[in-house]
């Protein structure tokens, strides 16, 4: 293997042999920072912004003939979504929506295929971002379970993955549902959908995952991995904007698995305006909608999709590997105090790193004040997302030596008592 070469000038080469580099053109960084926060919030991107005021014009111009006279009319905005979302997941047309939100999303699918599971178990895991615990609890004490009972939780052996084998642990024959989490929130770790799926389909459980962390930087295969159902959020790598429409995805062969949450919006389009008292829900993914769609919510989505399309997943995914992989050796050959919480197998990784030092709140304030966004995760955490969408090598070789310049100097250490935020 060739060694590591450390300087700024093979960043550039890196970039200068990069077929994506340049759709950092189609988006606006803040006061010119080094943004490496795209696993929180996305940047804004001129393509997303110009579906979002297209939806606003028609407001204007339309008025509420808008919703069937628009172009696209807004009535169909979820399941057109949810067409386009399905060609970079890897899943069918009708698998997929756009609607509601991402822990919405979890509440009504967790609680309905728990009420078509012969089981009454739900595994989880001890690393696992917390709102899929609360949603799922909720879910299981309104069917009058115990969450201490019921809940089961898969241990991390090492505080920052989680193995199938853990996994596999925890599931018995009284698991209803394992719901896991496509890349942990914190580590970076991109477990094994596969794998956990048959995990779950070997004790005639369903498997379902939160891809919040995955969506529009990891290439899925939904449908052919045999995955029941998925939920994400649009407003990270998708980068659609803060409050962006969620997304949820439900493979055909669970089409007949009735929605806990049943709402007028996911009503068959044939008798939605007949205004039965009967909910009869749509068929396939669409039939999980619960209100009406928000459309300014929902509008950026079509000029986000069409970056990723016109990228490709699979080049995003290359590109945001390499990303990853150069963060990961710069720390390795730069900052000898810090550690990498992040597995360094390409296919074991999402598109963040996690780099960890005792100091990392002070480090993520120090950082930001000097442009390079980033956020803290606690007790000793610094998320670095090299976004594929924006994100050169260069700009992580510019973070690398900021926090190389921050350590020689201890300027971090003007930080340790301020009160940390995280984000």
């Amino acid at each position: 293997m060739d060694e590591f070469d450390a300087s700024r000038s093979a960043a550039r080469m890196r970039d200068a042999e990069s077929a994506l580099t340049g759709l950092q053109a189609r988006f606006d960084t803040p006061d010119d920072a080094t943004y490496l926060d795209g696993n929180s919030l996305g940047l804004h991107g001129e393509d997303a912004a110009e579906t979002l005021q297209r939806a606003v014009d028609q407001w204007r111009d339309l008025g509420i003939e808008a919703w069937t006279e628009a172009d696209p009319p807004w009535f169909d905005y979820g399941e057109l979504l949810g067409d386009r979302l399905a060609g970079i997941l890897g899943a069918k047309p009708g698998e997929c929506v756009a609607a509601n939100s991402t822990t919405v999303n979890i509440h009504t699918l967790v609680g309905g295929f728990l009420d078509a599971a012969d089981g009454t178990d739900v595994v989880v895991n001890e690393l696992d971002f917390p709102t899929d615990h609360y949603a799922i609890c909720a879910q299981l004490e309104a069917r009058g379970l115990d969450p201490d009972d019921h809940l089961v939780v898969a241990e991390s052996e090492d505080g920052r993955t989680i193995t199938s084998d853990a996994v596999a642990d925890a599931v018995s024959e009284d698991t209803a549902v394992v719901f896991m989490p496509s890349v942990l929130y914190r580590s970076g770790q991109l477990l094994d959908v596969d794998a956990i799926t048959d995990i779950a389909h070997e004790h005639g459980a369903y498997a379902g995952f939160d891809l919040a962390h995955s969506v529009g930087v990891v290439d899925h295969d939904l449908h052919r991995a045999g995955v029941d159902f998925a939920v994400w959020c649009s407003y990270k790598y998708l980068n659609a904007g803060p409050g962006a429409v969620a997304g949820l995805f439900v493979h055909e062969d669970n089409w007949d698995v009735d929605p806990h949450l049943a709402g007028w919006w996911g009503n068959d389009d044939a008798t939605q305006f007949q205004m039965e008292q009967h909910f009869r829900p749509a068929e396939g993914a669409a039939g999980w909608q619960i209100g009406t769609v928000n459309v300014f919510s929902a509008a950026p989505l079509f000029g986000a999709l069409d970056v990723v399309e016109a990228a490709g997943i699979d080049e995003l995914r290359d590109h945001s590997v390499s990303l990853t992989w150069y963060l990961i050796g710069l720390v390795d050959e730069r900052l000898p105090e810090c550690a990498v919480g992040t597995p360094r197998e390409a296919d074991r990784r999402g598109g963040h790193v996690a780099i960890e030092h005792p100091d990392a709140g002070a480090l993520s304030r120090a950082l930001r004040d000097r442009g390079v966004v980033v956020d803290y995760r606690p007790p000793n955490v610094v998320r670095l997302a090299p976004s594929p969408y924006y994100v050169s090598h260069e700009d992580v070789w510019s973070a690398v030596d900021e926090l190389r310049e921050i350590l020689d100097s201890d300027a971090h250490e003007d930080y340790r008592e301020t009160e940390q935020t995280v984000t």
